[in-house]
């Protein structure tokens, strides 16, 4: 992760001065941008490993830069949002960012989930996790080296973390597994009291890979408790 190019888009001069200090405090090369004509150009002129975008912006708002971003690129994506209302992280969430942040935050705590996207991104898998085989599930094939999905002999294609989730699932499979453990191990973070970037990317993993997905066959709800993987 040293020297990894860090993007901070926000449209307050104080919070990209914040950000950036800290950020280089830990090593990161940074550049920002106010708006999201600028955002665009930036990330297009310098090919950042990470974008910390904020929702709220002049120009060009914070959710078309990150769908003009992710149709060029597959780096990460860090929302930031003021408002803190869950439509705003659950529609980030969908459309595939790694992670959010809510508007007042702490700059320490932004760099250790910099940090922590970075190293899931660049290593893949979790701690401990398993690598470099291909796992079958009838009609579900997880190609780890290739981190390729296919569903009936059809490539489906999936976020970065909605494969590290899924590959973590298979591995484990027939073990009810809680939203807090998948985000303390799959997303690295500690639990704050909201889980709904599990229960988001469950969703959009189910829409993609199972036959019916109100009905699940290979990711099956432990109401109460968490999910599990049935192979």
């Amino acid at each position: 992760m040293a020297d990894a190019r860090v993007l901070v888009v926000d449209d307050e001069p104080m919070v990209r001065e914040v950000l950036a200090r800290y950020l280089e405090r830990a090593g990161f090369v940074v550049s920002t941008a106010e708006d999201g004509e600028e955002a665009l150009s930036v990330f297009s002129r310098d090919q950042p490993d990470l974008v910390l975008l904020d929702l709220m912006l002049p120009l060009i708002d914070g959710f078309e830069v990150f769908r003009r971003m992710r149709a060029a690129s597959t780096a990460p994506v860090i929302m930031l949002t003021a408002r803190g209302e869950e439509t705003d992280r659950v529609v980030g969430l969908e459309l595939g960012a790694d992670d959010y942040v809510t508007k007042p935050f702490s700059p320490r705590e932004v760099v250790a989930r910099v940090q922590a996207v970075l190293r899931r991104t660049t290593n893949h898998a979790p701690d401990g996790e398993p690598s470099g085989d291909v796992l079958v599930f009838g009609d579900l094939m997880i190609d780890e080296p290739r981190r390729e999905i296919t569903v009936r002999s059809a490539r489906v294609r999936l976020t970065r973390k909605e494969f590290d989730l899924l590959r973590y699932l298979a591995h484990r499979p027939g073990v009810t597994l809680s939203r807090t453990r998948l985000l303390e191990d799959v997303w690295d973070f500690a639990w704050d009291g909201d889980t709904a970037t599990v229960t988001v990317h469950i969703r959009r993993l189910r829409e993609k890979i199972e036959d019916d997905p109100s009905t699940p066959l290979h990711l099956v709800t432990v109401w109460g408790v968490g999910y599990r993987f049935e192979p």
